[in-house]
């Protein structure tokens, strides 16, 4: 067991110097957000929300270097108790609300009742829960896709199968760290979409969906519309695949 450990550690070593840093820490150059929610603090990309700015509407900011397919992304995040974020990508901009972003999610959040988990943002909802290893299954019917709200329940979308566990929920939970560092690791590869967080995997669908998923889009991190609160990223480090 500790071998293989050892050798899978060995591999991100190796690979990480084929990432490339899409956040400078000093700049918001190749990003776009509400100057009124996001600004650079100590190194970190901050997002605030105070009781003076609540939000109507959640609010991304949003990497403009391109709308990767196949990547891996690495960051590092830290968010106060009552913070909701998250990390987008494959996202599509949407034309009626500024700076929103409809797509794939790496849902987190300061309680880590979501974190790691798979939320589709403004369309399927929940594809996998923390813990899940989840087949996303084709739709028979096209004519569903203007429909999505049929196929959601409680907030989850129910054409799926859950095909393995990943490990209880509870004791995924304790690999987060509460108002600390944490890194999120996704390797986003065809229709598979993995998150990692402190190294182990939290979640992962295999999207076989061809109406409603989406092989490419735009990167983005999320304050949530609720509470205020605080999130900072830093190191975050991309890799086309």
């Amino acid at each position: 067991m500790s071998c293989h450990v050892n050798k899978q550690e060995h591999k991100i070593q190796k690979t990480d110097r084929d990432f490339i840093s899409i956040f400078d820490g000093k700049t918001l150059k190749n990003w776009k957000g509400d100057p009124g929610y996001w600004h650079v603090e100590n190194g970190n990309l901050v997002g605030i929300v105070t009781p003076e700015t609540l939000l109507k509407k959640n609010s991304f900011i949003i990497w403009q270097g391109g709308q990767p397919e196949n990547f891996e992304l690495k960051l590092e995040y830290r968010i106060s108790e009552a913070g909701n974020s998250g990390v987008n990508y494959r996202s599509e901009l949407l034309d009626t609300i500024p700076y929103a972003l409809r797509g794939y999610q790496c849902d987190i959040d300061g309680k880590q009742r979501y974190t790691g988990q798979n939320y589709e943002e403004k369309k399927r909802t929940t594809l996998a829960y923390r813990g899940e290893k989840v087949l996303i299954n084709p739709q028979n019917n096209p004519d569903s896709t203007g429909n999505l709200r049929a196929n959601i329940k409680n907030n989850c979308w129910l054409i799926r199968d859950e095909i393995e566990s990943l490990g209880a929920p509870h004791s995924l939970k304790a690999k987060i760290k509460n108002n600390d560092w944490n890194q999120v690791h996704l390797i986003i590869n065809g229709n598979k979409l993995q998150h990692y967080i402190n190294g182990t995997l939290m979640s992962e669908v295999t999207d076989a969906d061809t109406i409603n998923r989406s092989l490419k889009g735009y990167i983005g991190v999320q304050v949530h519309v609720g509470p205020p609160m605080k999130v900072e990223y830093r190191n975050i480090k991309l890799k086309l695949l």
